[in-house]
């Protein structure tokens, strides 16, 4: 018998955790409805951001349904294997995925260079800003899903091309669940998380520098390496 390395859960693993084993207890039904993330944040005693990385995370693997202006929602299906399963299932086959990742790469490498060569002092500091907030909180445990979003969105708006902007918003969503599932994954790894956050640096000094093969080579390397970590680990 071999001693195993000890993992530090993340708050919002706990969270997850938490809610599964109610699942599993009964004790929250399919249709049941959540507390709010105010709520929730307030009874668990932790910040309001990681019960938004849960609730993200926990949407992506099916647990739980977010209906805007109504509330969070126990799914209806699947729920007993959604309780026994310990890593995201990811919205949809593997095959839908990387046909996805791949129109990333379509939009994303060509938004970079575009955001390089036209980017306003504004948008330069808001892709800044983001990165920041990126930081932190992966300093305090969370997967930082919403200023990761933010930060590629905020690439897309400097590239001033509006057909652009409108099929990144148009893959919106889908994009918010494949990322806060590939970003669970990746941050299993206690490497990948600094990591990452080089490669954000690198597509924004590039783009800081007017740097248009730069921050397209910058932003392909991000991509590819997600994508290659994120099937070789599911």
């Amino acid at each position: 018998m071999e001693f195993k390395p000890i993992k530090t859960k993340k708050i919002y693993e706990v969270i997850i955790d938490q809610v599964k084993a109610m699942i599993g207890s009964g004790a929250l039904q399919p249709g049941d409805r959540l507390m709010s993330e105010r709520e929730l944040a307030e009874k668990l005693q932790v910040g309001r951001s990681a019960v938004r990385e849960a609730f993200r995370v926990m949407e992506a693997m099916g647990i739980i349904k977010i209906k805007p202006g109504e509330g969070t929602y126990i799914s209806e299906q699947n729920v007993e294997s959604l309780v026994n399963s310990f890593s995201p299932v990811l919205p949809a086959d593997r095959k839908n995925v990387r046909e996805f990742m791949e129109l990333r790469r379509i939009l994303e490498v060509e938004a970079a260079g575009l955001a390089a060569q036209r980017r306003s002092l504004d948008q330069l500091e808001n892709i800044r800003l983001s990165l920041q907030q990126l930081q932190n909180d992966i300093e305090q445990g969370n997967l930082g899903g919403e200023a990761d979003l933010r930060f590629h969105f905020t690439i897309a708006e400097a590239s001033h091309n509006s057909f652009l902007l409108n099929l990144m918003n148009t893959v919106g969503d889908i994009m918010s669940r494949v990322l806060s599932a590939t970003l669970h994954i990746l941050y299993q790894n206690p490497a990948n998380p600094p990591r990452i956050m080089r490669e954000h640096w690198a597509i924004y000094d590039a783009i800081k520098n007017g740097d248009h093969e730069g921050a397209r080579q910058a932003m392909l390397e991000h991509l590819t390496k997600a994508e290659d970590y994120l099937f070789n680990n599911i």
